[in-house]
């Protein structure tokens, strides 16, 4: 049986199944960047697909409790599921990938949280539906690390636990990581989850969508961010790389070069917010964790699914030892 001591990393959110459908009638209506694309099919009409790939247990949360784990953190995952064939199968694959699976409670006649997830090229539209499980806040003890992310449109109560755990133990950091709905609750409802945050990660557009400004100054942008209360913020802006503020100084850090095209890009930003959290749970520095983020997510994004190319420490610095000379963080 797992205990709660010793843990280093507890992830909270909603875990899901994502059936992969790689389309292949289909096409996109604009190329225009000002407007917002749209996926198109024909109506009432059979379409064939190329293939489907179905993996259990994903999801913001997950996805970062098996980073962490890889990466050689004693990780667990709080999170809800329902005693169906899916949910069976979710927490089958915890147990594989090695995590504690004590704070996973299994609602009877419930079903699980099922993602069809729509795959043109390395792009991908998603079809969700979130349970609204009952959530509550396990006892977990004191680990050096929780890990915040999606939960459902019920969830307001349980964020509230969260921060009333995190104030009753302020040796334990937290990474916050707002998943969609969260950022519709809106940064003055989650206020106190803000403040009591370690870390903080979204990118670019979501910096916009919670500050509700259009500034496109990354460096305003990390401070306004910081003035919510998070102490170290991390905002990530595509292929044009990452930054972090943490009161003091900015930093900006490159992509790392992807070593062929990107076959689909879920999970990326997972991978990036897990693995710097992860970097400094092991004791690394934020100049580290920022190298270190990039590679996981160029793995990632190498294969289908936001779990499949997620790497063991090992090889992460394998990988950034054989990185270019030019991949390197610096001082902005």
């Amino acid at each position: 049986m797992f205990g709660v001591k010793n843990l280093d990393f507890v992830a909270i959110g909603d875990i899901v199944t994502d059936a992969f459908i790689e389309l292949k009638d289909a096409w996109i209506e604009t190329d225009n960047p000002e407007q917002s694309k749209e996926l198109c099919m024909r109506f009432g009409d059979k379409i064939p697909y190329e293939k489907v790939d179905v993996i259990p247990a994903v999801g913001n949360s997950p996805n970062a409790a098996v980073s962490a784990k890889r990466l050689g953190l004693e990780s667990a995952l709080i999170t809800n599921l329902g005693n169906d064939d899916y949910g069976k199968e979710q927490l089958g694959q915890l147990k594989k990938e090695g995590l504690n699976t004590k704070f996973v409670k299994v609602h009877k006649g419930m079903g699980s949280n099922y993602h069809f997830v729509l795959r043109w090229k390395a792009e991908r539209t998603i079809l969700v539906k979130h349970y609204e499980y009952e959530y509550q806040m396990p006892d977990i003890g004191s680990p050096k690390w929780i890990y915040l992310s999606s939960l459902a449109e019920n969830s307001l109560p349980f964020h509230e636990m969260i921060a009333d755990y995190l104030e009753s133990h302020p040796d334990v950091k937290m990474a916050f990581q707002p998943g969609t709905f969260q950022m519709k609750l809106g940064k003055e409802k989650l206020g106190r989850l803000y403040k009591l945050s370690n870390l903080f990660f979204c990118n670019k557009e979501e910096a916009q969508r919670i500050l509700g400004i259009t500034e496109d100054d990354i460096k305003v942008l990390l401070r306004k961010m910081h003035e919510l209360g998070p102490k170290i913020v991390v905002i990530t802006d595509g292929p044009n790389g990452s930054y972090v503020y943490d009161g003091n100084k900015y930093l900006f850090g490159p992509m790392y070069p992807d070593p062929a095209p990107p076959v689909d890009r879920t999970g990326a930003g997972d991978s990036f917010a897990s693995t710097f959290t992860s970097a400094l749970a092991l004791g690394k520095s934020q100049e580290e964790a920022l190298s270190w983020g990039p590679i996981n997510s160029m793995s990632v994004v190498q294969d289908i699914g936001a779990q499949r190319g997620l790497l063991s420490r090992e090889r992460l610095e394998k990988l950034l030892e054989e990185g270019p000379d030019d991949y390197r963080v610096r001082e902005i």
